[in-house]
């Protein structure tokens, strides 16, 4: 197999028969590819059938990650057997061991059977106590990897463990990255808390996050008093989002229902049919296309363009601020924008009134129908408009 240095440390660290390994840096590090890797290996020479659980927060970040990974990891060393891979039971078997897959968000599988080991893949995303729960049935050792984005419980409760090693990396120590990789990488130094987390692998802060009051749930209540749809068009360089947004229990709710480049106005119309979203319902979009607001019009849908204005930014970000918000487990580029979306900072390091133009494609579809449906009644006291 090609492998980086940092496979070449872990496979050091578990030779050495270190409970924890513990692997924090920074993006296209090759953190997650190089466990993939040494895992595989294991189980490939392992002369006793060993379980291997790999476990991620919810399974849309698993499939999207990991189990995506693996495959790709093994397809590329030409080892990819079809016939191994139980895509029920998101399992793979290899020489009488089994790698599982499973997210953190299953309580009969992670107060389940025992493992011989562990890898938890973005733990900043997942509780300890789910993290307890899956060490005390782990025989063997447990490998953790994340981008530190802010300190969690890692920091207090595994490194300051003796049995416990770290591993930090950062893009440089991936050989196999373009140049274009690595310039696209560089790109953003200029953005400074972006740049110590996903660039240097250093630990960021939480503060300047601008979503607050939020969790994620299984799914959208099946019963509301409101349902509305956002969307922030894109095409080339940008994604189109698209955003249900339901307003029960004096919450907001909310699912994301696409995220990708390369869609047109009859595409969206389209994809929209085929989730059976009902043509009545409201649609509000970006104001700056009205192009693309009457061609969807004029297929029938019920859009419209959203109440842009000076300080709109702030003031649809307040509205949503204002309501605990719900978001689906499956709505993971959603997630991504709450948990990264910040306020610039000034020269001292404190957040500003001015949002970074970075994780907002999906916030400002949210943006769009907070604006239109629930509007300003006076000094930000809101109500809901149909």
């Amino acid at each position: 197999m090609k492998v980086t240095s940092v496979f070449n440390r872990n496979l050091e660290a578990y030779n050495q028969e270190k409970r924890i390994i513990v692997n924090k840096g920074s993006t296209r590090s090759s953190k997650t590819w190089s466990i993939l890797q040494l895992l595989y290996l294991i189980a490939e020479s392992s002369s006793v059938p060993r379980l291997i659980s790999i476990v991620s927060e919810s399974m849309p970040h698993l499939k999207k990650g990991c189990i995506r990974d693996f495959e790709n990891m093994l397809r590329t060393e030409n080892k990819w057997d079809r016939r191994a891979w139980n895509a029920t039971d998101k399992m793979y078997t290899v020489n009488h061991s089994r790698i599982e897959f499973f997210s953190a968000d299953q309580p009969a599988k992670v107060h389940g059977p025992a493992r011989d080991i562990l890898y938890m893949n973005e733990c900043i995303n997942v509780p300890f106590e789910t993290y307890r729960q899956l060490a005390i049935r782990t025989r063997e050792t447990i490998f953790l990897d994340y981008n530190p984005s802010h300190e969690f419980w890692v920091d207090e409760k595994v490194l300051t463990r003796a049995e416990s090693v770290l591993i930090h990396s950062t893009y440089l120590d991936n050989d196999f990255l373009t140049d274009v990789q690595v310039q696209e990488i560089e790109s953003n130094k200029k953005d400074a808390e972006w740049w110590q987390v996903y660039g240097l692998g250093q630990t960021g802060s939480k503060i300047g996050l601008i979503m607050q009051n939020w969790e994620i749930v299984p799914s959208l209540p099946s019963t509301y008093k409101q349902r509305w749809v956002g969307i922030d068009f894109g095409f080339t360089n940008d994604p189109t989002a698209i955003v249900e947004v339901r307003l029960a229990e004096g919450a907001l709710w909310m699912r994301e229902l696409l995220y990708a480049r390369g869609y047109d106005n009859i595409m969206i119309g389209n994809y929209m049919d085929e989730l059976n979203i009902p043509h009545s319902i409201s649609i509000v979009a970006d104001s700056a296309e009205p192009k693309s607001i009457s061609e969807i019009r004029h297929q029938g849908w019920a859009i419209e363009p959203a109440n842009k204005g000076r300080d709109s930014i702030l003031a649809g970000l307040s509205i949503l601020n204002r309501y605990h918000k719900y978001l689906t487990g499956d709505s993971t580029n959603l997630i991504k924008e709450f948990r990264n979306y910040r306020w610039m900072t000034d020269v001292s390091g404190n957040p500003t009134n001015t949002p970074i133009d970075r994780y907002n494609h999906a916030i400002d579809a949210l943006r769009y129908v907070a604006l239109n449906k629930m509007s300003r009644k006076g000094n930000f006291d809101y109500y809901i408009k149909r």
